[in-house]
This record gives structure tokens, C-alpha cells and sequence, in this order.
């Protein structure tokens, strides 16, 4: 399926709606009766979003979206797996959207979790945490190695922006949909953190053509 709008306008328009939030003068577009009552039979997202679970994450919120614009995704610590696979290529191959967001943020929970699985002395954590956070530390790893410093000591935001770069690479890696559309043009992926503190949405790894 073609995209209706370019990789580069879908980011464009993702940026003005994040411009929108951190000034404080959201639009809140698309979130009427009308617009609830139209997508009611299909739905075609531009945008998918894959992001980190953390309750100050809300997609729609930060990037100023309504009803039917964003195909989201999240897991904490945005960690691949099969299903987000599965969701994010049906949200390119099947509804036909042309931009896949990354969203990491600062001071992630999953990252400090991850950080804490490689210390001698860290508290009980439940084994099915510990196994979600396990694809973090190659990560952890290689800043501390990068830095000459033990895992415990590594900065929780330097480590969540290794991490973003290994979900990206993991993602195209993994799923040939979603790397030969971006081969072919019709879709991008971009990595990007969001600042907890300003709202801003700070673009990091960029596949494909967004400009």
C-alpha cells in the first residue's frame, strides 16, 4: 500500500504538534464527535509510534494528535519483541503508514532497572522484569566500557540513547517489511528521547529521508 503522505511530511507534522505541546497551546485536532464517528469502519494512521510505557509518555498528547492519527505501540523500556514486530508491520504493510517513531525518554525506569540487574548488591526484582529489561545491557555495557567505569556507574540517559540505537537496529534487522520499505523510500524510522522536563522531543537516529 502507498503512503498518502511522505516520510518527510508525516515528521514534519509530528514536530509542529510537539511545537504545539511544549508551548502550551495544544490544537487538539481530530478528537470531535465527527472525526470518532468517520473512523468508526477503517482506520489509516499515518504514523506508527513505538514507545516506552512510562505514564508521562502519552503519544497523542505530546505530539498533539487526535483520533486516528498515531498506530501506537509501547512496551517499558521499549524493548523488541514478536508482537511489536507484528504491530509495527502491520501498521506499514497493511494501514499504509509511512513513519515509524522510535520514543525514548530521560531518566527511563527500564533503563535504571537494567542498570541495577548488573549490580552485586541489587534488590529483588521479578524474574519477568528482569528477563524484559535483559536486551538494555549490551548497552550499559558498552557505555561503561566506552567510559572505563563499572555498569553502576554508567549515566541512566547515555545508556537509554545506546538503547534506542540497538531497538532501531534490531527492528530493521528483524523485520525485512519494514527495512525494504525504507530501502524503497515510502517509509522512515526516526529514533528520538523525549525531555521530561520541557516536553521536547529531541530526534537522535534517523533512517530514510525525513527532510
Amino acid at each position: 500500500m502507498e503512503p498518502r503522505i511522505t516520510p518527510a511530511e508525516a515528521w514534519r507534522r509530528m514536530v509542529q504538534g510537539n511545537q504545539r505541546f511544549i508551548a502550551g497551546a495544544p490544537a487538539h485536532p481530530r478528537q470531535d464527535v465527527e472525526r470518532r464517528e468517520s473512523l468508526a469502519g477503517s482506520q489509516a494512521p499515518d504514523v506508527a509510534l513505538f514507545g516506552c510505557s512510562d505514564s508521562r509518555l502519552s503519544a497523542e498528547i505530546i505530539f498533539d494528535k487526535g483520533l486516528g492519527d498515531l498506530f501506537v505501540v509501547r512496551n517499558a523500556g521499549q524493548i523488541i519483541s514478536d508482537s511489536v514486530l507484528g504491530s509495527l508491520e502491520y501498521a506499514v504493510a497493511i494501514l499504509g503508514a509511512s513513519l515509524i517513531v522510535v520514543l525514548g525518554h530521560d531518566n527511563c525506569g527500564a533503563v535504571q532497572g537494567a542498570i541495577g540487574t548488573l549490580s552485586p548488591d541489587a534488590p529483588g526484582m521479578p524474574a519477568s522484569v528482569r528477563k524484559m529489561v535483559a536486551p538494555i545491557r549490551p548497552a550499559i555495557q558498552r557505555v561503561a566500557k566506552e567510559h572505563g567505569i563499572s555498569a553502576a556507574e554508567v549515566d541512566i540517559n547515555e545508556v537509554g540513547a545506546e538503547h534506542l540505537k540497538d531497538t532501531i537496529a534490531e527492528l530493521l534487522q528483524q523485520s525485512e517489511v519494514i527495512s525494504e520499505a525504507v530501502a524503497n523510500g515510502t517509509l522512515a524510522v526516526v529514533g528520538a528521547n523525549y525531555r521530561l522536563n520541557d516536553g521536547n522531543v529531541i530526534p537522535d537516529v534517523i533512517v530514510g529521508v525525513i527532510d
